[in-house]
C-alpha cells in the first residue's frame, strides 16, 4: 500500500500496562506510523472520546517517566516511525531538553506538540530537536493561508499534518466533505509528505482523504475500541486490517 496509516492512541489505556502492546498491534497489524498521545488534564483541542482517553490514563497513572519506561522496554522490537503527541505544559515541565534525550533513547521519531507557536519553536526549541535528531510537525487547518502553510511545512520534518476540519478531534465532519481544501493542499508544492487527520473513521474515509496525500491519520476511531471493547486486542487489529487491507 504506496498511501500511509497513521494510527494515534493515547497511553496508559485501558490499563496503564497496555501501551507497549497497543504498539505492537499497531505495527504487527500493518500501519506504517503510530502516534502517541501523552495524557493531559486539558487537552482543549480534543473531543469527548480523547478527553475520555487522557482523563482514564491519567487516573491509571500514567505520566511522562512513565511513558518513557514503556517506550525503552520495547523499542528494540518497534521499527516504524513511533512520534509523541501532546501539550507544551508537561513538557515543559519535564524539562524540554531532558524530554528530547529522553525520545531518543526511547526510539521516538517526532513530536507534535499543536500548542508550541511556531515563533517559539524557531527561537528556543528547533536547535534542540535537531541535536537529538527528532522531528517536529506542525499543523495546518481550513483556515491557514497559502503562506502560512508553506512556513509551517518549512519549519516542519517527517510530515504535516492537515485538520480536515477546524474542530476537535472525533468530530462529525468528515474529512473528505472539504473537497476544495484537501484539493488546494494537494497542489501546494510541499517540502514534507501530507498526512491528513480529524474525522476519518473508516476504509472509505481514508481512501477518499489519500487520494489527495501522502496518509491518513486515525485517532478517535481506534481509542473509541480501547475504551469500549472488552476485546480490545482483536478488534483493534481487525479494524486495522479494516483499513489497509
Amino acid at each position: 500500500m504506496s498511501k500511509k496509516l497513521n494510527i494515534y492512541f493515547t497511553a496508559g489505556i485501558p490499563k496503564l500496562e497496555d501501551t507497549t502492546e497497543i504498539m505492537k498491534i499497531i505495527q504487527d497489524s500493518g500501519a506504517q506510523m503510530m502516534e502517541i498521545g501523552m495524557p493531559y488534564s486539558d487537552p482543549v483541542a480534543d473531543g469527548p472520546v480523547i478527553q475520555k482517553a487522557h482523563e482514564l490514563a491519567l487516573n491509571n497513572g500514567m505520566s511522562i517517566e512513565k511513558l518513557f519506561s514503556q517506550l525503552k522496554s520495547v523499542k528494540d522490537e518497534i521499527n516504524i516511525p513511533v512520534i509523541l503527541m501532546g501539550y507544551i505544559n508537561p513538557v515543559l515541565s519535564f524539562g524540554f531538553e531532558e524530554f528530547c534525550k529522553n525520545c531518543s533513547e526511547a526510539g521516538v521519531t517526532g513530536l507534535i506538540i499543536p500548542d508550541l507557536p511556531p515563533i517559539e519553536f524557531e527561537k528556543n526549541y528547533q536547535k534542540i530537536l535537531e541535536k537529538y535528531n527528532l522531528n517536529f510537525t506542525f499543523l495546518v487547518t481550513p483556515e491557514t493561508s497559502d503562506n502560512r502553510i508553506n512556513y509551517l511545512d518549512n519549519l516542519s520534518s517527517g510530515f504535516l499534518y492537515a485538520v480536515s476540519s477546524s474542530s476537535t478531534t472525533g468530530n462529525e465532519n468528515k474529512a473528505v466533505n472539504n473537497e476544495d481544501y484537501l484539493q488546494k493542499l494537494s497542489e501546494i508544492n510541499l517540502k514534507n509528505p501530507l498526512f491528513i487527520g480529524f474525522g476519518i473513521k473508516d476504509k472509505n474515509d481514508f481512501n477518499a482523504v489519500t487520494a489527495k496525500s501522502d496518509g491518513g491519520i486515525i485517532g478517535t476511531a481506534f481509542v473509541n475500541i480501547l475504551l469500549e471493547e472488552e476485546d480490545w486486542k482483536t478488534k483493534s487489529q481487525d479494524f486495522i486490517h479494516s483499513i489497509i487491507d
